[in-house]
């Protein structure tokens, strides 16, 4: 049978998966140049690859989802049960990745709090922390406050509002029912990226100040059980959500296979 279809739905057939490849790859050329950078901190430069990445990862996504092919029948159907967001979302991780995203926020709000202020440097604010043992006052660092993490703020602020427009847009858009949940599951994954590197690079840094300083005891115990476990969640959300952006169908195809046996 011969491919009866016009040129230009031909190139765009794999156009999304192009376009969400390519974010991810922009988003490696820009971490690696913004390594780089000579005069800003180690700290504040992992800070800047980890945001620019995940934005690059977002837009990419988001671009995919502009370039996806809709069905070009003549005819439509209209069902009478209402498309919901969750329903195209992943069902275990999707929610998951929601209280990682509130977990973020509210995590980077208390060490912004509790991060130091010098007045008579304000550009170095919310560098340490300052903790008070025995009488003795000691800093620990690198703490992340606003300092290192305004992007981080930034970027939630960017990507969180227009990762949900997109998902109430595949939601109640045109599409077969499998290309909504792919180019959702996509979307998901992409927004989960941004959110768990920067939650684990945050936890790392948490965890790493308040073992090395002697005036931590307690809080060392919670690095131990609440800051480790976070970072290794975070290590594998972060690992499904690069695959989910790279391939988001062979994902929901397995999440759904499983879903089938426990089913069984």
């Amino acid at each position: 049978m011969l491919d009866t279809a016009p040129p230009q739905y031909r190139l765009l057939d794999h156009a999304d998966h192009y376009a969400r490849w390519s974010g991810l790859a922009i988003g490696l050329v820009v971490a690696q140049a913004l390594s780089t950078l000579g005069d800003v901190e180690f700290e504040q430069r992992v800070v800047f690859c980890l945001t620019a990445f995940g934005l690059c990862a977002v837009a990419g996504v988001l671009l995919a989802d502009a370039l996806t092919l809709r069905p070009q029948e003549a005819v439509r159907t209209a069902s009478l049960a209402p498309r919901l967001v969750r329903d195209h979302v992943p069902p275990h991780m999707g929610p998951l990745i929601a209280l990682q995203g509130l977990s973020l926020v509210v995590l980077l709000v208390i060490t912004a709090a509790t991060a130091s202020v010098d007045p008579d440097r304000v550009f170095s604010t919310g560098k340490v922390l300052t903790l008070t043992c025995n009488g003795m006052r000691a800093t620990a660092g690198p703490w992340p406050g606003l300092y290192y993490t305004l992007p981080m703020f930034g970027a939630l602020a960017i990507a969180t509002p227009t990762c949900v427009w997109a998902l109430r847009r595949i939601a109640h858009g045109p599409g077969e029912e499998q290309q909504r949940r792919d180019r959702a599951w996509a979307v998901t994954g992409a927004w989960g990226l941004l959110v768990s590197s920067q939650q684990l690079y945050a936890v790392l840094m948490v965890s790493l100040a308040l073992t090395e300083t002697g005036c931590a005891n307690a809080l060392g115990v919670l690095t131990f059980w609440v800051f480790y476990p976070l970072a290794l969640l975070n290590l594998f959300t972060a690992v499904w959500s690069l695959v989910t952006v790279v391939a988001p169908r062979a994902v929901a195809d397995e999440a759904a296979a499983e879903g089938s046996y426990d089913d069984e």
